[in-house]
C-alpha cells in the first residue's frame, strides 16, 4: 500500500484496475482505454490526511467502445476491488492514443487506395513514408462523418531510411480515417507543388557537417553527491523546499504540495502545479494546414508522449531519474524509464555586495531542476520546473524539433501566411499556447488575488521633477472578472496574498506571478478554433478552487465545437476574495518561422515565475553558504563608488 494518497498508480495497481473491470463483466472486448489515472482524493481530504491514516486508492479510466463509439467514465476502488462508477458520457470523443497513431499507419499502408495515391506521386517505398494522424475540431469535420471517431492524416516522405521524417511533405494529399475501425473513408487531393530539393536533413551522417572540435569537455561534478533526497513515496526535499512528484498520461509531470521549511514550520505555497492544456493553431488557411490545430494535452497527452532521458545528453551532473508508469489502450501497464530528471544547477551569483570597510560578500545561486521531455510528433517540448534558494519558482518550456513545411511551385511567391525557409519551401506562421494550472496555497487556502499596476504620478508640487511612481493593487473580486491581461506599460503582476497571515512588517504574505512570455491570441471572436478554447483569450485567469476543474478547454476537447471548461466554470460568477483560488497562466510562442529554425529548430524558451512578495520577513537566502575552494577568497575592495 502506498504511503501517501498522491503517490501515482503503480504497475501493480494498473493491473488491479484491469482485473477488477474484467471481473465485473462490464469491460467488453471492443472497449479501449483512452487513459487511466489515480483518482486523486478531494483536496480537503488530502490536506487532512496524516501518516497512519488509511490511504484511499482509486483508479479513474476513460473507456470508449470501438463498436458503438460510446465513451464511459469509470471509477474503480482498488482497495475494495469494486467498480464504483461505469457511466456513459454522451456526445464526447475521448483523446487519441499512441496505439491508434501507430495502428492507423499500419492499416492505411495496406489500403490499396493509399498505395495508389502515393504511387501516382512516384512514391512506392512505403517504408520511407510517414503517415501522421491528427485530430479534428468539429467545425472542420466532413459533415457526413461527424458521428465518427475521425482522424485526418498528413503524408511525409523520408529521403533515406535514416533521413528526417519531416523533410519532405507530400503536399495536397490527406487521408480521412475512422479511428475505431481504421477504415479509409476518403482520399482528399488538391493541386500541389512537387517535392522541393530541400536541405532538410540534420543527422551529421547525412549533412556531411563535421562536429566542432574546439569545445572541450564540460563536466559537472558533485564529489559529495547531490544535496537533494527523494523518498520512496515520491517526496523530493532540497534546501528548504519539499514537493511531491506526480505524473499522469495527460499532464506529464505534476508538482503536489509544494512547501518551504521556515525554521520549525513547514509553510504551504502550492497544492498542485501542472500544465492543463496546450493549443497549437497553424495560421495558414491553405489545404495543407486548414485543419492543423493541436490540443496536445487534451487530444493526446504529454505523459503518453514523454521520452526517456539520458545522462550527458539531456541532463548533466549528479542525476537521479524517476520512471513513469502508464497504460496502453488495452489498460495494460508499461514503464517509461527515466521519464523525470532531478538535478542541481549552478546559477551564478545569488547576492553580493562589496564594501570599502567590510570587504566583499558574495553567495552563489543554485537551483533544483525537475524536468521531463515530450516528443509531440514533429515538435519536442522540454519542461523545466526550477526551485531557487530565494524562494522563487520558475517554469521554463523549450520548444525544439522540426517545423511543418510545404513546397511551393517553381517561381511562386511565398504566401503571406508563412516564411520561406529553404528552396521552394515555406513554413506557416503558427502559435503555441500553454496553459499552466497553478493551485497556490500561500500560507493556506484563504487568499485574494490582486492585480498590481505601476503608474506615473502627475508632475506637480509634490512631484516637481516627474520622478514619482506609484502602484495600485486591485483585488479580483469575482469570476466575472476572472480573465486578466498583461499590460507592459503598467508592468502588471498578480499577487496571491494570504488573508490570514502577515509578515514582520504587517503586510499580507504573498507570491506574485510574473508573465514575460504571454502572447496575444489574434483570433476573431467568432473563429471556430477560438470558440473551442476561449481560455487563450486572456493571459491570466483566476477561479475558485474545485476539485473537478482541471481542463480549461474541457475534459474532452477532441472533435469539440465549443468550450466546456473556463467559460462554464466562470458563468456562475463565484466570489474570489478570501477563498481557495487557482491561477491559470496562458503563455507561449508566437512562431513566425526563421530560416535558422530549419532543418531542426534551436530551442525557443518561454517561462514564467512565481516570486515571494512579502512571504518572508527578509531575504531568505542570507543563510546561503559562502563559496568554498582555493579560488573563492574574498579580496578587499580596490575601487568602486560608495553610495
Amino acid at each position: 500500500m502506498p504511503a501517501h494518497p498522491l503517490v501515482p498508480l503503480s504497475a501493480e495497481e494498473f493491473g488491479r484496475n484491469l482485473e477488477v473491470l474484467r471481473g465485473s463483466g462490464r469491460l467488453a472486448p471492443s472497449m479501449r482505454f483512452a487513459g487511466v489515472v489515480l483518482a486523486e482524493p478531494p483536496k480537503a481530504d488530502v490536506l487532512a490526511w496524516r501518516p497512519g491514516d488509511d490511504v484511499p486508492r482509486r483508479a479513474r479510466s476513460i473507456v470508449w467502445d470501438r463498436a458503438d463509439g460510446r465513451t464511459h467514465d469509470v471509477l474503480v476502488d482498488l482497495v475494495a476491488g469494486t467498480v464504483e462508477r461505469f457511466e456513459h458520457v454522451p456526445g464526447v470523443t475521448p483523446n487519441f492514443t499512441l496505439d491508434e497513431f501507430h495502428d492507423a499507419e499500419v492499416a492505411l499502408k495496406r489500403e490499396p487506395r493509399v498505395v495508389q495515391a502515393l504511387a501516382a506521386r512516384g512514391i512506392t517505398d512505403l517504408d520511407l513514408v510517414l503517415l501522421d494522424t491528427w485530430t479534428f475540431g468539429a467545425a472542420v469535420m466532413p459533415e457526413q462523418w461527424r458521428d465518427r471517431r475521425l482522424g485526418w492524416v498528413d503524408v511525409w516522405r523520408r529521403e533515406t531510411t535514416g533521413g528526417s521524417p519531416y523533410a519532405h511533405p507530400v503536399s495536397g494529399l490527406k487521408f480521412i480515417v475512422d479511428m475505431n475501425t481504421y477504415e479509409l473513408l476518403d482520399v482528399e487531393e488538391a493541386p500541389a507543388a512537387p517535392d522541393a530539393p530541400t536541405r532538410g536533413e540534420y543527422d551529421p551522417a547525412l549533412t556531411g557537417i563535421a562536429g566542432r572540435t574546439d569545445l572541450r569537455a564540460l563536466d559537472i561534478t558533485q564529489p559529495d553527491g547531490p544535496s537533494f533526497t527523494l523518498s520512496d513515496d515520491g517526496e523530493l526535499r532540497w534546501a528548504n523546499w519539499s514537493v511531491r512528484l506526480g505524473f499522469t498520461h495527460r499532464e506529464g509531470l505534476v508538482l503536489h504540495q509544494l512547501g518551504w521549511q521556515d525554521g520549525d514550520e513547514r509553510r504551504e505555497i502550492g497544492y498542485r502545479l501542472s500544465f492543463a492544456e496546450m493549443v497549437v493553431p497553424y495560421r495558414d488557411p491553405s489545404f495543407d494546414h486548414r485543419r492543423r490545430t493541436a490540443y496536445d494535452i487534451g487530444e493526446w497527452g504529454l505523459g503518453y508522449m514523454t521520452t526517456s532521458l539520458e545522462l550527458g545528453c539531456d541532463c548533466l551532473g549528479e542525476i537521479r531519474y524517476v520512471d513513469a508508469v502508464l497504460t496502453d489502450s488495452h489498460g495494460e501497464p508499461y514503464t517509461v524509464p527515466q521519464a523525470i530528471c532531478l538535478h542541481e544547477e549552478d546559477d551564478a551569483v545569488l547576492w553580493k555586495h562589496v564594501d570599502e570597510r567590510a570587504g566583499a560578500q558574495v553567495r552563489r545561486s543554485r537551483r533544483m531542476v525537475v524536468s521531463f521531455h515530450a516528443t509531440v510528433a514533429n515538435y519536442e517540448y522540454l519542461v523545466y520546473w526550477r526551485l531557487y534558494l530565494d524562494g522563487t519558482i520558475e517554469c521554463e518550456v523549450r520548444a525544439t524539433g522540426i517545423m511543418v513545411t510545404t513546397p511551393l511551385p517553381e517561381g511562386a511567391p511565398t504566401p503571406a501566411t508563412g516564411v520561406l525557409v529553404d528552396e521552394r519551401t515555406y513554413a506557416p506562421i503558427h502559435q503555441h499556447f500553454l496553459v499552466a494550472r497553478l493551485d497556490l496555497d500561500v500560507d493556506g487556502q484563504h487568499a485574494t488575488v490582486h492585480e498590481v499596476d505601476t503608474h506615473v504620478a502627475p508632475t506637480g508640487p509634490d512631484n516637481p521633477h516627474g520622478l514619482a511612481l506609484t502602484t495600485t493593487s486591485t483585488p479580483v473580486r469575482s469570476e466575472r472578472e476572472a480573465g486578466r491581461d498583461v499590460d507592459w506599460q503598467k508592468q502588471r503582476v498578480w499577487k496571491v496574498a494570504s488573508t490570514r497571515r502577515t509578515n514582520a512588517v504587517g503586510t499580507p504574505t504573498a507570491y506574485k506571478l510574473t508573465t514575460p512570455d504571454a502572447i496575444p491570441h489574434l483570433f476573431a471572436p467568432d473563429a471556430p478554433q477560438f470558440l473551442r478554447a476561449p481560455v487563450i483569450g486572456h493571459d491570466v485567469w483566476v477561479t475558485r478552487h474545485h476539485d473537478d476543474e482541471l481542463w480549461p478547454a474541457g475534459e474532452h476537447p477532441t472533435q469539440s465545437s465549443g468550450d466546456e471548461g473556463m467559460t462554464r466554470w466562470t458563468a456562475d460568477d463565484e466570489p474570489l476574495e478570501d477563498t481557495d483560488v487557482v491561477l491559470w497562466h496562458v503563455f507561449g510562442i508566437h512562431h513566425v518561422p526563421r530560416v535558422e529554425d530549419w532543418p531542426v529548430m534551436p530551442q525557443d524558451a518561454v517561462a514564467f515565475r512565481l516570486k515571494p512578495s512579502g512571504f518572508f520577513d527578509r531575504n531568505p537566502a542570507l543563510d546561503a553558504p559562502a563559496p568554498a575552494g582555493p579560488h573563492c577568497h574574498q579580496p578587499a575592495p580596490t575601487g568602486g563608488k560608495t553610495n
